[in-house]
């Protein structure tokens, strides 16, 4: 059985190349295992990772542990930068072996048909280079750049989960392909473990990352029931059931409550409805007053500003849920303490264009600009409509955002935030506690003057 190292470039405190706030350790890191999940599903082959998660690994220790491994290939997957387009991919540029040459065209070859012509890939051609890991691996090294993490085109298509998970099948498949691997027999009865399923794609591909980080292979199946397409997160297949059962525990001790059992004949099984907060929209009624939001923040930091009239009426014109949005300012904020990357005096409620300490993101001239601008963002990413007649455009990222592309709060996960896989949770939970705190103090007032009315 051949031995096949894959290394996702970069990691950890090396983030690669960067771009308004995309970093290349990232990409890299979701293409190589999606990769890896490709060829361990379908393929009899050995597969080694350099890296499963965000951690530092110099390029010594990923030739070495290639080296080590007696490895029969080593695929580094990498994103480029610095003013350019497209795809290229490298072997090295001194001796090499005849397969190395061979493997180089079947998977830059493969790759590029399956991706050039449907999302208008630039070929920059099979290149050589002194790179360490080409020039110190023991074996047949490869290296590919799938596109440029600084071209503002090919990061759009870089942070489309469909793009990223037709490459990398491609990859995948080129791969199996240029090292004649030969393919799994698939058994008469194949247990799948599904590990969530979901009418997003956005959801399933945080699912994806989130079993990633707890070291759970998975990959995206899409399934049509009753003529909706849902998205299943497939962690693993058996033949035998009681193995299926065995990984469908697993995945509940870890904290994944929604899996389950199929077999190729029960593609139509039911899948788990949706949960109250991924149906739950940002565009919407406003159910609480601005002093309500006010007081609420101050429970625990008495010095929050008054921002709950800004709030309430930007909110109203956008048709947005501003006390929601409230409480997204109070999780961005930390109540209004700013112990984050954003100062309090930037009036940067959202977090718009911070990305570390080096950005702290936008500014804006007072407070009611800045909610103005976070309740715009919010409608960005909620609404394909115009901006209201009324106002001007505040949100400087407003360009940016896919319109239309989260129309619930759930859906900002891993959008607003990254990996944020529990964003939009954390904003509800925030919300309610807010609704819970409001309804206390109405009881209060309420017992209040029942008191007064006693005393007649």
């Amino acid at each position: 059985m051949k031995k096949i190292v894959i290394d996702a470039g970069h990691g950890g405190t090396d983030s690669g190349a960067s771009y308004q706030g995309n970093l290349e350790k990232n990409f890299n890191l979701s293409i190589a295992l999606k990769v890896q999940s490709h060829l361990q599903q379908n393929y009899e082959a050995e597969i080694v990772m350099t890296r499963t998660s965000d951690v530092t690994l110099s390029l010594d220790a990923r030739s070495r542990l290639a080296n080590n491994e007696n490895a029969d290939f080593f695929l580094s997957i990498h994103n480029n930068a610095a003013g350019g387009q497209g795809f290229e991919s490298y072997i090295f540029n001194g001796t090499v072996s005849a397969p190395t040459r061979t493997y180089q065209n079947a998977i830059h070859d493969r790759i590029m048909s399956a991706v050039q012509s449907k999302y208008n890939i630039r070929d920059r051609g099979k290149k050589r280079a002194n790179f360490h890991v080409l020039r110190e691996t023991r074996m047949p090294a490869l290296l590919l750049e799938v596109l440029f993490v600084d071209n503002a085109s090919d990061v759009a298509k870089l942070r489309n989960p469909a793009f990223i998970e037709e490459v990398s099948i491609a990859i995948a498949q080129g791969t199996a392909e240029a090292l004649n691997l030969p393919r799994k027999a698939q058994p008469d009865t194949l247990y799948r473990v599904i590990a969530g399923s979901f009418k997003s794609r956005d959801n399933a591909e945080q699912r994806v990352q989130e079993l990633s980080r707890r070291n759970i292979d998975s990959f995206i199946r899409t399934a049509s029931i009753s003529g909706e397409t849902y998205y299943r997160v497939q962690a693993g297949a058996f033949s035998e059931r009681a193995r299926a059962e065995e990984q469908v525990e697993r995945l509940k001790n870890a904290g994944i409550s929604d899996a389950f059992i199929i077999t190729d004949n029960e593609e139509s099984d039911p899948v788990p409805p949706a949960t109250p907060e991924e149906r739950f929209t940002i565009e919407g009624s406003t159910h609480m007053l601005a002093h309500q939001l006010d007081e609420f923040a101050r429970t625990v930091n008495p010095k929050a500003p008054k921002l709950g009239a800004h709030y309430v009426r930007y909110g109203k014109a956008y048709g947005i849920r501003a006390d929601v949005a409230f409480a997204q300012a109070i999780h961005e904020t930390d109540y209004f303490r700013f112990t984050g990357v954003v100062d309090a005096d930037q009036n940067n409620y959202a977090g718009i264009g911070a990305t570390g300490p080096d950005n702290k993101g936008s500014r804006f001239a007072t407070p009611r600009d800045g909610v103005h601008a976070h309740i715009q963002h919010l409608y960005a990413y909620s609404s394909t409509e115009d901006i209201p007649e009324q106002f001007e455009k505040i949100d400087p990222r407003f360009d940016l955002v896919t319109r239309g592309i989260a129309p619930t709060w759930t859906q900002l996960n891993g959008r607003w935030a990254v990996p944020g896989t529990t964003y939009g949770q954390s904003i509800i939970n925030i919300f309610k506690r807010n609704i819970t705190h409001a309804i206390e103090q109405i009881d209060k007032k309420k017992q209040e003057l029942e008191n007064v009315l006693d005393e007649f």
